[in-house]
């Protein structure tokens, strides 16, 4: 993984020894490589380079200020599902001009917001929602500039909870009831059709998906411009997936390769929403090994981190590599490696083959840059580990472990 090797048996991130890292913050701790996170953004750059262009970094995988801060330093917007996450980006410093505000649920709160911002479009998800954001921009005088986004129903091959495209998600409006939507939105007051909209799911692996959905993008846009209206912007979502285990997915080069030869004739700009494939193997979990628990069916190896730190494998049966922090002569041993917390299925990796170690040692649970720190939790009144940045030979904290103290912070006794 680029940013993360060995050197002599001793796991570095970058020029950094991970021992010396966890020495200063303790275990378990997430730590991101600036270099692997600068290289997966730039290659969107570079894939998009010829044509005008937004990167609108999809924040839900991994929303630290940090590393907002640092990829909106290399040009990129947000792709942000709440008010949170709209104040969290421009806390970070992401200008509002590349800021597309998407997610099923929003809030009249959340769109005054957004419309006071200035963001660049709302991806519109349904009716209603088009409905009241017509109405919450007629009362603050202003124009919304809208994508709809339209499902076009191709399967993503990818976990099914995490599949978006497919007529029976709750996500978009379906490809037969587009283009009225669309003639009915720009006949709407408050309302500024600027784009379209797709996103079909997570963790692809595969470029087919990408090439069906972009075909019917690019020809309900031609379908559009005949009924008189022409789109400034098409947001193909992102999705793209990574290496976790012995995965190939494209690259964005190949997925750039498809869409800007399909363009002919559109005068059309294009906005990506890259996440997993940005953070996600730009970031590691180093937890420590507390016990080794041995029962006639299986061996347990009991690290102080667990699904309230990554939950991807309880919830996606999600495969996560798992590299020593020490590497140890010898061979090791099938087993489970489980956390601290009380549910059976807390659990990071489960029947594989667990590096030899002992008590004491470190285990670094690999691609954890996406939907690692994001979707933890404090179950079981458990403080969320530091988020630590490297950049070749200095590491920083920039999120501190939570105490006690946070965890109860806005909440009373009386």
């Amino acid at each position: 993984m680029n940013g993360f090797s060995y050197v002599g048996n001793e796991l570095c991130v970058e020029q950094v020894p991970v021992g010396e890292i966890v020495r200063s913050v303790g275990s378990p701790a997430y730590i991101y490589s600036q270099k692997a996170l600068s290289g997966s953004f730039s290659a969107y750059k570079e894939a998009f380079s010829g044509r005008k262009s937004v990167i609108a970094y999809a924040m839900k995988a991994n929303g630290n200020l940090r590393v907002l801060s640092l990829l909106g330093g290399l040009g990129a917007g947000a792709d942000v599902v709440s008010g949170g996450e709209l104040f969290r980006a421009r806390k970070a410093g992401i200008p509002a001009e590349k800021i597309v505000f998407a997610g099923v649920g929003k809030t009249a709160s959340e769109m005054r917001e957004a419309l006071d911002a200035g963001i660049l479009m709302f991806n519109v998800e349904s009716p209603m929602e088009l409905d009241m954001l017509s109405r919450v921009a007629v009362s603050m005088g202003k124009s919304a500039p809208v994508a709809l986004r339209v499902n076009p129903d191709v399967d993503p091959k990818t976990h099914p909870y995490i599949s978006t495209g497919l007529k029976k998600s709750k996500f978009g409006i379906p490809a037969d009831r587009a283009l009225s939507e669309y003639l009915r939105a720009a006949s709407l007051p408050g309302i500024n059709v600027v784009g379209i909209h797709q996103h079909i799911g997570s963790q692809l692996t595969q470029i087919d998906p990408f090439r069906d959905a972009f075909d019917k993008m690019t020809a309900f846009a031609r379908v559009l411009a005949k009924n008189g209206i022409r789109v400034a912007w098409l947001d193909i979502g992102g999705g793209l997936g990574i290496r976790y285990g012995e995965e190939t997915p494209p690259t964005p080069g190949n997925i750039g390769t498809e869409i800007l030869s399909r363009l002919e004739g559109l005068d059309v700009g294009i906005i990506l929403e890259p996440g997993r494939s940005i953070v996600g193997n730009a970031g590691i979990l180093v937890t420590e090994v507390l016990y080794v628990k041995e029962t006639e069916v299986k061996t347990f190896y009991i690290a102080d981190a667990g699904m309230n730190d990554l939950i991807r494998p309880a919830l996606y049966g999600a495969y996560h590599d798992l590299w020593p922090v020490k590497r140890r002569e010898g061979e090791g041993k099938k087993g489970d490696l489980v956390g601290p917390v009380c549910e059976t299925g807390d659990f990071l990796v489960q029947d594989r083959m667990i590096p030899p170690v002992e008590p004491g040692d470190l285990l670094a649970v690999m691609s954890a840059g996406a939907y690692g720190f994001a979707m933890a939790s404090n179950y079981n009144a458990r403080p969320r580990p530091p988020e630590v940045l490297v950049s070749k030979d200095r590491f920083t904290v920039i999120r501190a472990r939570e105490s006690y103290e946070d965890m109860v912070r806005g909440e009373t006794v009386a």
